[in-house]
């Protein structure tokens, strides 16, 4: 699945008509950075939730690209907005597979590598998440979890990494919202992950090739220039 529904209020003026994922980094959108990497992975079918201006990205992609099949989750349509991280997931949870892949469309990774063997070891693992850490950007200094030495991911540890925006997940994790999020509930996925890994049900590994979350005019410009 990919994380498509957000405003991009940081992007303004640039989201103001295009939604962030179909913004260029290096003549290819954001999203189709992702797209290709999981049809080199040997993935066929992927999920794209959309809010803000989301029927561009369904005009642009329509059912397929890059030899993957496409379906769409339209929570802007369905619900005027997007339900945040948790509740988008919740929403298109019927049409994913167990365990999935999550990765939010607006970050840049290029050399990150969505394979069926981490998808097969998660899935033997009996966590409910695996998440990639990356080291701290400056905007996020103090970071997010803690990787302990044999691989969970920790809310207190003395140094703390960041969330990527990509992980692998099970639907037990989402067990506490309504199949299909039928009422369109707004629920963030924080809360979920950090009460999993008091439980010690979240593993986690450091991801230190490319990333940018590109959430700002600047970041957009550094990468397309640099």
């Amino acid at each position: 699945m990919i994380l498509a529904a957000g405003r991009g209020e940081r992007m303004r003026p640039l989201t103001d008509s295009c939604p962030k994922p179909l913004l260029q980094v290096k003549g290819k959108p954001l999203l189709g950075w992702h797209l290709e990497a999981f049809a080199q992975g040997g993935f066929s079918e992927v999920v794209i939730n959309t809010a803000w201006l989301g029927e561009q990205i369904e005009q642009h992609y329509g059912e397929a690209a890059e030899g993957l099949r496409i379906q769409y989750s339209h929570e802007g349509r369905d619900f005027g907005g997007a339900l945040e991280t948790a509740g988008g997931i919740a929403r298109a949870l019927p049409v994913l597979d167990d365990p999935f892949w999550l990765v939010a469309g607006d970050v840049y990774m290029p050399g990150f590598r969505f394979e069926h063997v981490k998808l097969a070891r998660f899935a033997s693992s009996g966590k409910l998440a695996h998440l990639f850490l990356v080291p701290n950007p400056e905007h996020n200094p103090k970071g997010d979890f803690g990787l302990s030495a044999d691989g969970l991911a920790l809310n207190e540890a003395p140094q703390r990494h960041t969330y990527s925006t990509t992980g692998l997940f099970r639907h037990e994790l989402f067990a506490g919202l309504p199949a299909g999020n039928p009422q369109g509930l707004k629920v963030a996925l924080a809360p979920l992950l950090r009460q999993a890994i008091g439980q010690e049900l979240v593993s986690a590994e450091l991801y230190t090739g490319p990333w940018t979350d590109v959430g700002t005019p600047q970041r957009l410009d550094f990468l397309n220039r640099h």
